[in-house]
């Protein structure tokens, strides 16, 4: 692969690594930073967006140039970890010269982790590379183990590419997570098996409720399931005991004694994790997003391509970081979405 320019300058050395500079009015530090390579995506799951979407258009979606500088900039603001998600990322064309350049900040010591978030179709392709080049774990989104199902919540997707992709990160020493969507039309009977499963591959596993983001087909009232019934199911039959143990996501993780691998529940309806938020969202169109859950927008596409300069570029960041809310305003309801952009705009 040929890398584009990537200025030197733009890395951070160990010696001069800045203290982190982000910090939200209620005094959160901003440490992590998910970047949305693109919106498109070779899936069409059922709770993520509309089966015939309408994907933006080539000129609206920042440059592999412009990704870089953005998430720079975040870096030498004190950043320390930088997730990769789409839509699929690994669809984006040239996303492995992207993640090269991004691996210097890991090199310099001024990251501490560069990961993604993947369906898991093209990963078996990809995994010795991104190992190579530094990413030593990544989530791979799955919500079942059954063929026909998958298929159907996919809407015409292959479970054997997925499982083939997983088996070659974990070849290539990357450690995996598995996300799974709690469905209660779905997959709410097969959570066990699924997290044995993980857990047999030395995987972590997080259950996450369905989130109300963009106008979908589904009528999500009837797919919400309370994580907080599904651990009350499980802890019927496993022990499960609560950890201190956190990947810097909003996940709370418990161990189950009985298979000894780690589960994590992601609750933003049942249970609200902001009080402790250090993420912020860029979009591959460039818009910073500092709550998943609110309408929130900050243009930073429009910055740099004004021909902002860092100082400029920086003061805008800080802008935004200054108005991040409190918390968001997640709700299940039959006729709205809370947020109107899907998930695959915004970066799962």
């Amino acid at each position: 692969m040929t890398p584009y320019d990537a200025s030197p300058a733009q890395a951070v050395s160990r010696s001069s690594r800045p203290p982190v500079r982000l910090i939200d009015g209620f005094g959160r530090a901003v440490t992590y930073l998910r970047v949305s390579v693109t919106d498109r995506c070779d899936l069409r799951c059922t709770y993520c967006m509309a089966e015939h979407m309408t994907f933006l258009p080539k000129a609206e979606v920042l440059s592999l140039e412009e990704l870089d500088r953005l998430a720079s900039a975040f870096v030498e603001l004190g950043v320390r970890k930088l997730r990769l998600t789409g839509g699929e990322p690994l669809v984006r064309k040239g996303i492995m010269t992207l993640v090269e350049n991004l691996s210097r900040h890991l090199r310099s010591g001024a990251l501490d982790e560069l990961t993604l978030t993947t369906n898991g179709t093209q990963l078996a392709q990809h995994a010795g590379d991104l190992a190579r080049l530094g990413v030593k774990r990544i989530n791979v989104s799955l919500d079942t183990l059954k063929p026909e199902l998958f298929r159907k919540l996919t809407r015409g997707g292959d479970l054997s590419k997925v499982l083939a992709g997983i088996d070659a990160a974990l070849a290539a020493g990357i450690q995996v997570k598995i996300n799974a969507v709690a469905l209660k039309s779905d997959n709410a009977a097969e959570l066990p098996a699924l997290i044995q499963w993980a857990h047999g591959l030395g995987a972590d596993m997080t259950l996450i409720e369905t989130m109300p983001l963009g106008e979908i087909e589904e009528d999500r009232t009837d797919q919400y399931l309370s994580l907080a019934d599904v651990r009350r199911d499980l802890a019927s039959f496993w022990t499960l005991t609560d950890l201190t143990y956190a990947t810097g996501g909003p996940a709370r993780y418990v161990r189950v004694e009985e298979t000894g691998g780690r589960l994590g529940l992601i609750t933003p309806l049942s249970h609200n994790f902001c009080e402790a938020c250090n993420r912020v969202r860029l979009t591959c169109t460039g818009t910073l997003h500092t709550c998943l859950g609110r309408d929130d927008a900050s243009d930073l596409r429009a910055v740099i391509r004004a021909g902002a300069d860092d100082a400029a570029l920086d003061q805008a960041i800080f802008a935004a970081i200054g108005a991040k809310p409190e918390g968001h305003d997640f709700h299940i309801d039959a006729a709205r979405p809370a947020v109107a952009r899907h998930m695959s705009t915004t970066g799962g």
